[in-house]
């Protein structure tokens, strides 16, 4: 009986996950599976992957062929690395030690490059975060700038006959001291008052009165 390794969908309208099967290659799409040996969550981020190794590889080894999506979970899980070291091992290019050694150098690799991966894809998120704070920070700037502009402007518009009042009465401000100097020589004018006294004066010089005393003597 030729088997398959497949993906059988779950879940609800616009949330999907699979599970991962053994089937009949001439079952339908829905109907009974041989076995189930893990499931498939795309819609975390990274997607959620949980796989029965020891039996995928069984299958595997017995000849089960995987569709592309369960071959590349496979990949990622290492199944299809081991079934390769273990087909090393059945000619006599090594033995099942050098096998067991070369696969956990291959984990370790992998954990490696998905570590990097991660930091990379955390560094890429922080700098994008960053960009983003900028540019809400400009637009809000700008914003600003442009309310600041347009009080300014709302100010200047109702602001004119109040500077034309301040200017006049800094005018008329101006115009008090030059009246108040103008008029000091006409308040120092009772300097001439002397004249008038002396003119009052002049009739006390005409005192030829005392002439009847000499008339007297006579």
């Amino acid at each position: 009986m030729a088997t398959k390794l497949r993906l059988q969908r779950r879940g609800r309208k616009n949330y999907a996950f699979y599970q991962i099967i053994v089937a009949d290659s001439r079952a339908p799409r829905d109907g009974k599976y041989i076995e189930r040996i893990g499931s498939y969550n795309p819609n975390t981020n990274p997607a959620t992957i949980t796989l029965d190794f020891d039996r995928a590889l069984y299958w595997l080894q017995v000849g089960a062929q995987p569709t592309d999506t369960v071959r590349n979970i496979l990949s990622s899980e290492g199944v299809l690395m081991k079934n390769h070291l273990l087909g090393g091992v059945q000619k006599g290019a090594f033995d099942e030690a050098e096998a067991e050694k070369r696969f956990e150098a291959w984990k370790n690799s992998k954990l490696q490059k998905a570590h990097s991966v991660k930091s990379k894809e955390e560094e890429a998120l922080r700098a994008a975060e960053k960009a983003q704070l900028e540019a809400e920070k400009e637009v809000n700037k700008a914003k600003a700038e442009a309310l600041a502009k347009k009080k300014a402007e709302e100010e200047a518009a109702n602001n004119p006959v109040v500077e034309e009042e301040e200017v006049v009465a800094e005018e008329v401000v101006a115009e008090e001291p030059a009246a108040e100097v103008a008029e000091e020589p006409k308040a120092e004018e009772p300097a001439e008052e002397p004249k008038v006294e002396e003119a009052v004066e002049e009739p006390k010089a005409e005192e030829p009165a005392e002439e009847p005393k000499a008339d007297d003597a006579e």
